[in-house]
């Protein structure tokens, strides 16, 4: 699994693990199977329609066809950047900017996925050369596949020690995903090593705007940022 680099909008450069080419293909492999699966179901089910004019067994065979058409850009649009095959082999789908890719990043990865995987799996040769172990519809919509398993101690993953009366301030970082989370607290790590208080302010602005907070009772922003990030795992630890 190669180190990959992201560079935030705050210029903070945050290294994460590429999946692997392999990981890729076992992922795509089970997101197979359930397509193939969900196809067959339908086969038996509506087989009783084998017996109607040509026409209407092609419209009814297309728009049962749709979940297995659209299957890897809905899931990923929904699920964050994963589809069941993904979150079986823990990867996900960024930005390499850092943030979480947007819906239109989904549909160019989806539209390229003609090439990268049914013209001769050009794309999984693409991987295997590939330094941020993209395929072509990585490059084009700026994207990378990470690795979630990390075999790393509690100060590189968005894990925090909390104490047993911890009391939670703010509520709205339910709003924040995992890989918010990961973002905010690599970037928070970083800035402060390296005393960028320009960054810890941006990131500051950042965490109010997304999550939505309304009163911000610490005036520090390094103590605030680390409420936020041990309120997420106080809200998240059991979910």
């Amino acid at each position: 699994m190669s180190e990959l680099q992201i560079n935030t909008t705050q210029n903070v450069k945050i290294t994460f693990n590429a999946a692997g080419a392999g990981e890729r293909l076992l992922a795509f492999i089970i997101d197979m199977a359930i397509k193939i699966g969900y196809m067959l179901v339908l086969n038996w089910t509506f087989g009783a329609f084998d017996n109607m004019d040509q026409w209407s067994q092609i419209a009814i065979n297309t728009v049962l066809s749709f979940p297995v058409m659209f299957y890897t850009l809905v899931l990923e649009s929904i699920l964050q950047g994963q589809t069941i095959g993904k979150r079986a082999l823990k990867i996900r789908v960024v930005k390499i900017d850092g943030y979480q890719a947007s819906f239109s990043d989904y549909v160019v990865r989806w539209f390229f996925r003609i090439v990268d995987v049914y013209i001769l799996g050009l794309g999984f040769f693409i991987m295997l050369f590939n330094k941020k172990s993209q395929r072509l519809g990585d490059m084009a919509a700026g994207t990378a596949v990470i690795g979630l398993k990390d075999n790393v101690n509690i100060n590189h993953t968005i894990l925090e020690n909390l104490k047993e009366n911890y009391k939670p301030t703010y509520p709205n970082v339910i709003k924040l995903s995992d890989n918010d989370a990961r973002i905010i607290k690599e970037t928070f790590n970083v800035a402060r090593a390296s005393k960028d208080y320009q960054t810890l302010i941006k990131l500051r602005q950042k965490i109010i705007e997304v999550a939505g907070i309304k009163t911000v009772k610490q005036s520090n922003d390094m103590e605030f940022i680390d409420v936020i990030l041990k309120d997420y795992n106080f809200y998240t630890q059991d979910m």
